[in-house]
């Protein structure tokens, strides 16, 4: 749908933005993702952010068939996708600005 929207569109939008996200945020740093088995820089920069904010908000929140991770341990598990699921400069970034995602 919003592919079809952005060819009526002039140039880039965020019908764009979101269309890469939508369709690329699964994807992972080493290729084992889905759906298309992007890798490393084919992934579009806007998905890789929000793989990681997508991420850190699944391990943080209680869901009916899990509890909560703490910000450290959520902070912990996604390190340890450094260079697998998670791009490294983007998890440098992270890291850098982590302490402002504590409750």
């Amino acid at each position: 749908m919003i592919r079809e929207i952005e060819k009526n569109i002039q140039g880039r939008s965020l019908y764009t933005l979101g269309e890469e996200v939508a369709a690329s945020h699964h994807e992972k740093w080493d290729g084992t993702g889905y759906p298309r088995g992007l890798a490393g820089e084919q992934i579009p920069l806007s998905a890789r952010i929000v793989a990681i904010a997508d991420v850190y908000d699944a391990l943080t929140s209680k869901r009916p068939y899990k509890n909560a991770f703490s910000h450290d341990e959520a902070i912990r598990i996604i390190k340890d996708e450094r260079g697998k699921h998670f791009d490294p400069y983007i998890i440098n970034v992270f890291m850098d600005i982590q302490d402002e995602l504590k409750g």
